[in-house]
């Protein structure tokens, strides 16, 4: 064995790891790319620290600042008859005219019949407001009720039979709402339409008639679409705002996405003990919280003077770090909110990525050296 050969190997390995020990010191790098392939200057890191946690804070909220006023309805106006819905008319001690022969509907037949015979079912009698808004009742004629409260309608129909009977004692009430309809979908037990009846219908009355919000719903993320409008509404938030969210009034034709937790998550990766995808909570997710859910820093490989969050915005790529030896590092990792497909990354540091370089380099070649130090 060349005993001066190894010796001189061992040295050589020693100066190559002072020169990658040096090159793995600079923390994370970028590279990025315009369109047509040409290099760009990497996104300047950003400190994460107090004033940088105010400034985002304050972006955030006037970034998620929305006029909620005109879905706010504290005092809703009672229901109003329209095309479509039927209605229950009795005129007291006068039983010729409850309009037997005019019903709701005719006949339906059953397709899934092994027969294949029409099966009929007769809905129960009542006076359909047709498409133009009226009803036909004996004496009064056609009866414009679109628009109309019962109330209205009982006042207007007494009004009409006034003429041919003495003091009218009318009952008008709708018997089946199939007027306005509000869809609900998404997160929630029971998706499907909702029909708007006397019951106001407010976004927490058509959360409760859909089932109720499931386990996977994200309450911070309530879709509301009214025409060409569309309103995100946060549950959490208008909770702490001292906001009733039972105050907003759904209208007819909107439509209400309830969306799930797994679309907002955030990546963690690098030196940290279990590196996962996480889901926010009901849109809330801080830097800590990240951490410490994915087991913090691995002790073994990583820098604690290297926290990254690397986020994708529509204008540019930011990247923030975190150095934990700070005094106050870990309050201001707990007031530092993530937000959706936020990316973490720990770097490992400058002796790990000493070894691993030295590793695939070199394959056992560490080994070697050592031994041949140790050798007697």
């Amino acid at each position: 064995m060349n005993f001066p050969s190894e010796i001189f190997r061992w040295r050589f390995l020693a100066a190559a790891s002072v020169l990658l020990l040096a090159g793995c010191a600079s923390g994370l790098q970028f590279r990025t790319q315009d369109s047509k392939g040409s290099a760009e200057p990497p996104p300047p890191t950003e400190m994460i620290t107090e004033q940088l946690i105010a400034a985002e804070k304050e972006a955030s909220a006037q970034q998620g600042e929305q006029d909620l006023s005109r879905l706010m309805v504290p005092n809703p106006a009672p229901y109003a008859i329209g095309r479509g819905d039927v209605l229950s008319i009795v005129v007291w001690d006068h039983p010729e005219l409850a309009g037997g022969g005019m019903t709701a509907a005719a006949a339906a037949a059953d397709a899934n019949s092994t027969n294949s015979s029409a099966v009929a079912t007769t809905a129960p009698p009542g006076f359909v407001v047709d498409h133009q808004g009226r009803i036909q009742f004996p004496f009064a004629g056609l009866l414009p009720v679109e628009g109309l409260t019962e109330e209205a309608a009982r006042a207007l129909l007494a009004n009409k039979l006034a003429r041919y009977i003495a003091n009218p004692n009318i009952t008008l009430r709708v018997q089946s709402y199939r007027s306005k309809r509000v869809y609900i979908d998404g997160e929630v037990k029971q998706p499907g339409l909702q029909a708007i009846n006397d019951i106001p219908m407010t976004l927490v009355e058509a959360l409760n008639r859909a089932g109720g919000l499931l386990p996977t719903a994200d309450q911070s993320r309530i879709a509301l679409e009214r025409g060409e409008a569309r309103y995100r509404i946060n549950l959490r938030d208008l909770v702490q705002k001292n906001i009733n969210p039972g105050n907003i009034m759904l209208a007819p034709g909107d439509v209400v996405r309830v969306h799930s937790r797994d679309e907002s998550k955030v990546f963690v990766s690098g030196e940290v003990v279990t590196p996962k995808a996480l889901t926010m909570h009901d849109g809330r997710l801080t830097l800590n919280e990240a951490l410490g859910e994915t087991g913090g820093v691995s002790p073994l490989s990583g820098d604690a003077r290297q926290i990254y969050v690397v986020r994708k915005t529509p204008e540019r790529t930011r990247v923030f770090q975190l150095d934990a030896r700070l005094t106050g590092s870990i309050a201001m990792a707990e007031s530092f909110e993530l937000r959706p497909k936020d990316v973490v990354y720990v770097a490992a540091s400058p002796l790990a990525n000493w070894n691993r370089h030295l590793s695939l380099l070199f394959p056992g070649a560490l080994t070697s050296a050592v031994g041949v130090t140790t050798r007697p």
